[in-house]
């Protein structure tokens, strides 16, 4: 016996309006430059409460663990400038930006430093970085 399924589903709109193109870019600037510079007024601007950062065997020791990091902690790793000890003249951070549906965007950001996947979502208070998964870009790592 063979049931067969009909799957009907509308065209969903998924273009890019330049208004949220332009406050996601702005809001992923805060985070990234933010970053290297220090400023803790712009990582927690672009940064949600929740904000949930991984990364898998990127510690110095590559162990493969999944480690975990929370806003409150992004904003103390900049204020004791963390970033500005990685920061190069040529930072080449170029945003992607993967979809935007409704109030959520998905964002691949390629930076000399860094490779990062983000999804934001558009808050009350603007867009917010809510989670991240990073990598370590090719020639860059752990400092012993």
């Amino acid at each position: 016996m063979a049931i067969e399924l009909a799957w009907r589903t509308d065209a969903i709109d998924e273009t890019i309006r330049p208004d949220d193109a332009g406050a996601i870019r702005h809001c992923v600037l805060d985070y990234f430059e933010g970053w290297f510079d220090g400023d803790v007024a712009r990582m927690g601007r672009a940064l949600d409460p929740a904000l949930a950062k991984h990364a898998l065997g990127q510690d110095r020791d590559q162990t493969g663990d999944l480690d975990l990091t929370t806003r409150d902690e992004m904003i103390e790793l900049t204020a004791r400038g963390a970033g500005r000890m990685r920061d190069v003249p040529d930072r080449a951070i170029r945003i992607d930006i993967a979809g935007v549906y409704g109030n959520m965007a998905s964002v691949i950001v390629h930076s000399t430093i860094y490779v990062e996947y983000a999804l934001l979502l558009r808050t009350r208070d603007g867009w917010r970085i809510t989670d991240t998964v990073w990598h370590w870009a090719a020639g860059h790592g752990p400092r012993a």
